[in-house]
């Protein structure tokens, strides 16, 4: 019997083999065209032994090329006996030509309701008329197992005002910390595939390098990819695993894109655990991965803002850390997103060097001073977004900014503070270099009317600007299946 590309046996075809066996003999192939199939050349007294052994009532006839050209059961060859017809004679004198059949690669559910209202056995034809399966109401061939990969995509976010209370050594030391931020639409990317073996393959196309290990103990915590690793060392699946991360911003660009990435990581990992960890739990993993494992000093809002998603106002203290969605209209949202502007300074930073020279200052007079009046003002811009009363939030970022400067020398520069200043003078009521500082994306706040010129004065001075488009859902994660790939790919 010809086999057409991807050709199955059914299980019902399975199942009748295995039941005529003694009945017949020989090659499997030979077993499948005698169980469902016969030439219109046959006998009547051959179809009803066929008919006998494979138990459907129904054969399907095939002329002298293979094709099959009609149906034959044991009704239609008793209905033509009546007329005179006999055991001798050929089967195409009883074939139905105008039988019920499906071709290969259909959808299901046209087969099922095919078997719903008229018939109980389909022939699944190729494109050639050949038979390639049987399905009936008893026994469905079900797809071949596909392939399953996990998926994850986590939003970066914008800080409003607030950064640096987030630092443990900060908010413990003075009756907690307090931020609004939130996400955007601007995400790193993870895919998870699970191996048959204890191997591992990691790829970023951000960096792009590939790390490979034989075992979870081989992979070790040193080497390219060290955030990766430490996020991995920390999950310790138990299987191997081909993993992919990709980011669609820069990095060192103050988006928080490290917990980023991290959260997007553990999301995919987090699908094929029957007991998911939940949201609170995730955040903190990629804290412990970043902050405690690979000893990267920072704050906390970037693992909460990345897996919550949309605006917040977050709390810290000793004790407990609450994160309070804010509800806001629409049309304030959208309001925003045409008022604020992305700047890329062409320069990334590094956030742990800044954090570390915060909490070598943070007893300094101005360096206490500075942290209340960013938890001040995250107060007011709390109460002024909730009553879309935006210009007074673009006023009271720029307060924020000012104050963030104070935190430590790091944070800005001389070539930082000319690029705010020439902003100011082109438009911005206000901004502040997202993140730690140090470099990465400045966000400036506009009136209507000025935005343009503003993004026109910026570039001509050679640095980039973007859209702020708000993302209301954080970490995603989700499933997917393709049909496994046939080996002669």
């Amino acid at each position: 019997m010809h086999r057409p590309k991807g050709y199955r046996i059914s299980r019902l075809i399975r199942v009748l083999v295995a039941t005529a066996e003694s009945a017949f003999s020989g090659p499997l192939d030979v077993l499948e065209r005698t169980l469902v199939i016969i030439a219109e050349t046959e006998t009547i007294e051959e179809a009803f032994r066929r008919l006998n052994a494979n138990m459907l009532g129904i054969l399907f006839a095939q002329d002298a090329g293979g094709k099959i050209v009609g149906a034959v059961t044991d009704g239609d060859i008793r209905r033509r006996m009546l007329t005179g017809i006999t055991i001798h004679d050929s089967v195409a004198a009883c074939v139905n030509r105008n039988f019920v059949w499906a071709r290969a690669g259909g959808p299901r559910e046209q087969i099922l309701k095919l078997l719903d209202q008229r018939v109980h056995v389909v022939p699944i034809l190729d494109a050639e008329d050949r038979l390639v399966d049987v399905f009936s109401r008893e026994l469905f061939n079900l797809s071949e197992e596909s392939e399953v990969f996990a998926r994850a995509r986590s939003p970066v976010r914008i800080s409003f005002s607030g950064g640096g209370t987030d630092l443990t050594h900060y908010f413990v030391a003075n009756d907690g910390g307090a931020v609004i931020n939130a996400t955007i639409k601007m995400y790193a990317h993870a895919t998870l595939r699970r191996r048959s073996d204890g191997r591992i393959r990691i790829y970023s196309h951000d960096f792009r390098c590939t790390v490979e290990a034989d075992s979870l103990a081989e992979l070790g915590a040193g080497g390219d990819l060290a955030l990766i690793r430490s996020v991995i060392r920390l999950i310790k699946p138990t299987y191997g695993f081909e993993l992919e991360v990709s980011a669609d911003f820069p990095v060192g660009s103050g988006l928080g894109g490290s917990a980023v990435v991290s959260s997007a990581i553990i999301g995919c990992f987090n699908e094929f655990r029957g007991d998911q960890w939940d949201r609170h739990e995730i955040a903190e993993m990629a804290f412990q991965a970043e902050r405690l494992m690979l000893n990267i000093p920072g704050g906390w809002q970037d693992q909460y803002a990345t897996v919550f998603g949309g605006f917040n106002h977050m709390e810290f203290s000793s004790d407990q850390n609450t994160i309070v969605p804010l509800r806001l209209d629409s049309n304030i949202i959208a309001e925003l997103e045409e008022s604020l502007v992305l700047c890329y300074t062409g320069s990334g930073h590094d956030s742990g060097a800044i954090h570390r020279d915060q909490k070598a200052q943070h007893e300094t007079s101005d360096a206490v001073a500075a942290a209340a009046k960013q938890k001040e003002v995250t107060r007011e811009i709390r109460k002024h977004l909730l009553r879309g009363r935006l210009l007074e939030c673009g006023r009271l970022i720029d307060e924020a900014w000012h104050a963030k400067r104070k935190l430590s020398s790091k944070i800005s520069s001389n070539e930082l503070d000319d690029i705010y200043d020439f902003a100011k003078l082109h438009g911005a009521v206000g901004g502040k270099l997202l993140g730690a500082g140090g470099g990465g994306y400045f966000m400036f706040f506009v009136r209507p009317f000025e935005r343009y010129p503003l993004i026109s004065a910026l570039e001509q001075k050679g640095l980039r600007c973007a859209r702020i488009m708000f993302e209301e859902n954080g970490l995603r994660t989700w499933k997917s299946r393709f049909p496994a790939r046939p080996a002669d790919e």
